[in-house]
C-alpha cells in the first residue's frame, strides 16, 4: 500500500448532535471490516436483502432500470434479477468498509487478474493512463485492490454530510496519492501529464451540460463527454477496468482490456458512443453487480415528464 501522501482531516471536529447517526454508522462500518470474510459477506446479504424490502423508492428506481435496458427477460426474472442487485450492494456497503479500514495485502489471496499487460503497456507510452471504470457495487473495492499492482489518482464526488465526506477522503488517501474533486478538470488532466494512472468513471447520469444522448442499453442516456477530453489532454492511453465478485463469493476478479484505438475520434457522440458499449459489454457478464439503482435515464431530450422514474 502506497505511503498516504495527502493529510487526514481529523474527525473529532465533528461532535454536533447532528453527526451522531453518522458515528454510529462509521463505528458500525469499522467493526465489519475486522470481521471473518465469510462473515462479512453474509451481513452483506443480509443488508442486501432488508434493503430491497424497506427501501421501496430505491427499488422502484432499480426495477424501471430493469425494464428498460432487460426488455427480453421476463417479469419474474427481472425482479430475480432486482433482489441480486440488492444483495449486490449490500456486500458492496461492506466492501467499502473494508475498502476504508484494511490493507489490500490482507485480501490478494482472494484476487485474480487478466489482461495487467495492458495496463503495463499503457504506462509504458508515457503519456498517462485514462483508467475507465464503470459504477460496480466492487467500485470502491476494485480501487481498493487495484493497490497490489499499481497506484493511481482517483476521482470522485464529494459528500454533502461533512464527518462522512471527513471519514472517506481520510479512508481513500491511504491507497491513492491524489484524491480529486471530479470537478477538477485541470488537476485530473495534471495527474495525466505526470503520466500517472487516473481512475473515472463516466457511466452516470450528470445532467444534460457537458453530455450527449446516445444509447445505453438501447436506450438514449445523457453521456458525459468529458472522458474524450481528458483522453486528448495529454493524448493518453485509455483503459477499460472491470472488476467483478466471484459468484461463489470466494474472491475477485480484476480485468484490463486492451488500449482503446483511435480514441478520442474527434467525435464527441462517437466517443460517448463508444464507451457506453465497453459499460453495456462489463455489465452484461454480470448485471447483477451493477448499481442499477442509480437514475441512469432521469435527463430526457424532452424534459422531466419523460422520466422514466
Amino acid at each position: 500500500m502506497p505511503e498516504a501522501s495527502l493529510e487526514k482531516i481529523p474527525l473529532r471536529q465533528f461532535c454536533a448532535p447532528r453527526y451522531w447517526a453518522t458515528w454510529i454508522g462509521l463505528g458500525f462500518m469499522w467493526t465489519v471490516a475486522h470481521l471473518p470474510f465469510a462473515l462479512q459477506i453474509q451481513i452483506g446479504k443480509l443488508l442486501g436483502i432488508l434493503s430491497y424490502y424497506f427501501a421501496r423508492n430505491r427499488r422502484q428506481v432499480c426495477e424501471v432500470n430493469l425494464n428498460l435496458c432487460f426488455p427480453e427477460l421476463t417479469d419474474s426474472k427481472r425482479r430475480q434479477l432486482a433482489r441480486k442487485t440488492f444483495i449486490s450492494n449490500g456486500i458492496g456497503l461492506i466492501e467499502i468498509a473494508i475498502a476504508w479500514y484494511r490493507d489490500p495485502e490482507d485480501y490478494k489471496d482472494r484476487v485474480t487478474t487478466s489482461g495487467l499487460e495492458n495496463l503495463n503497456a499503457a504506462l509504458a507510452m508515457g503519456k498517462g493512463v485514462l483508467l475507465l471504470c464503470a459504477h460496480f457495487t466492487t467500485l470502491e473495492f476494485g480501487g481498493f485492490l487495484f493497490n497490489l499492482f499499481h497506484t493511481m489518482d482517483v476521482t470522485y464526488r464529494p459528500n454533502k454530510n461533512a464527518l462522512f465526506e471527513a471519514a472517506m477522503y481520510n479512508g481513500r488517501i491511504r491507497h491513492y496519492p491524489n484524491v480529486i474533486d471530479r470537478k477538477d478538470v485541470r488537476s485530473a488532466i495534471r495527474t495525466l501529464k505526470q503520466g500517472n494512472i487516473l481512475w473515472y468513471a463516466p457511466d452516470q447520469d450528470y445532467g444534460a451540460k457537458h453530455s450527449v444522448f446516445v444509447p445505453f442499453f438501447g436506450n438514449k442516456a445523457a453521456t458525459i463527454t468529458a472522458t474524450s477530453r481528458f483522453a486528448g489532454a495529454n493524448d493518453s492511453a485509455v483503459v477499460f477496468f472491470s472488476h467483478y465478485r466471484k459468484e461463489d463469493n470466494s474472491g475477485y476478479h480484476l480485468e484490463f482490456s486492451p488500449m482503446l484505438e483511435n480514441y478520442p475520434s474527434g467525435n464527441q457522440e462517437e466517443d460517448a458512443r463508444a464507451i457506453n458499449i465497453l459499460v453495456e459489454q462489463a455489465i452484461r457478464r454480470q448485471p447483477d453487480q451493477y448499481l442499477w439503482l442509480h437514475k441512469r435515464f432521469k435527463t430526457q431530450t424532452a424534459g422531466k415528464s419523460a422520466r422514466p422514474y
